[in-house]
């Protein structure tokens, strides 16, 4: 394609200049260009396709250098580009049409100057108007690609800044339970460990695009078993994993902060119930706790809920719900996410 471009189109485009001219001067003055000499014609096709080849790559040049300093559509800029590329067609023309009348004998008349310089111009305008309005176009779609990398890159950071909001939650509330159990239970702070361990290589490595959904409840009924130890003894929590939850994909901690929120806001009656359940290839996962009667209506979600709800917008915008209520003593998470 780019041989055609650069050696066959100069010559097509040089005899449409001069077979267009051919038929508005034989329409002006009534002959006919197939009935006159040979040679004429010959010496006539010859030059034109000579003296275009030799300017429109000189042409294309001056587009590719306007596309350089300007991708802005702007009126006035067009105007005078187009005029610069005109002026530079009409001087490498106006002298070849003169020696070319000269070697077939014939003087220029106006009328042959008029119609050769008018559908010059017409032409070089309907090039200029393809060959810029290409490059318009590739930079308006180039400026496109460029926003959508910058906005994914904007996202990306964020969703990396929400997750890792997530860590210093994490690590303190481990890190305490061990702390009080190196007191009381010693093999106990050493499985702990081991848990603490698991859960932070986890999260600091594991973090590919998608897990499935088996490996994400594993890791949380770690973080359920860790919670458990350092929660109250009047504590009463019930955990169900539907078993139809093996390996559809889905991003990874996002439930993480619900069934965090459920053990730090847990009291009242002490129960915490958490149910994961595939409804029609989505994950219906619902966290309830009972509170205090006297802890305030907010108090039971935090910033781990809303970072929940601004990850979601930006995986699944439109395709997940979180839904939290309170109900008497009773606070509830309801997460729907599709399943890949």
């Amino acid at each position: 394609m780019k041989w055609f471009w650069r050696y066959a189109f100069p010559v097509v485009f040089g005899l449409l200049i001069y077979f267009s001219i051919r038929v508005v001067t034989d329409t002006n003055d009534g002959t006919k260009f197939w009935l006159r000499p040979w040679k004429q014609n010959a010496i006539e096709i010859v030059c034109v396709v000579i003296i275009t080849c030799i300017t429109l790559p000189f042409l294309h040049k001056l587009v590719q250098q306007f596309s350089k300093r300007t991708s802005v559509f702007n009126i006035g800029n067009v105007m005078r580009e187009f005029f610069i590329i005109l002026l530079v067609a009409l001087l490498s023309m106006n002298p070849m049409l003169f020696f070319i009348h000269y070697l077939i004998e014939d003087p220029v008349t106006l009328s042959d100057f008029s119609i050769a310089n008018v559908v010059v111009a017409l032409y070089i305008l309907l090039y200029y108007s393809i060959a810029r309005g290409n490059n318009f176009v590739q930079a308006y779609i180039d400026q496109q690609l460029k926003l959508e990398r910058i906005t994914n890159d904007q996202l990306q950071t964020e969703l990396k800044f929400l997750k890792a909001q997530y860590h210093p939650h994490f690590l303190f509330n481990a890190l305490n339970t061990i702390y009080f159990q190196m007191d009381e239970d010693l093999p106990g702070a050493k499985r702990s460990i081991e848990q603490f361990s698991g859960l932070l290589r986890y999260q600091l490595y594991d973090q590919q695009q998608t897990v499935t959904i088996s490996k994400e409840l594993g890791y949380l009924q770690q973080f359920i078993d860790l919670q458990k130890i350092r929660s109250s003894e009047k504590l009463q929590l019930s955990v169900n994993f539907d078993p139809g939850l093996q390996q559809q994909q889905l991003y990874p901690l996002l439930l993480l902060p619900l069934v965090e929120n459920a053990f730090k806001y847990a009291g009242g009656s002490w129960t915490i119930d958490i149910n994961a359940t595939l409804e029609n290839d989505h994950l219906e996962f619902t966290v309830a706790n009972a509170v205090p009667s006297e802890v305030p209506q907010h108090s039971a979600s935090g910033i781990g809920l809303e970072n929940v709800k601004r990850r979601l917008d930006l995986l699944y915008p439109g395709n997940a719900k979180l839904d939290v209520k309170r109900e008497n003593d009773t606070f509830i998470a309801k997460l729907i996410i599709p399943l890949h």
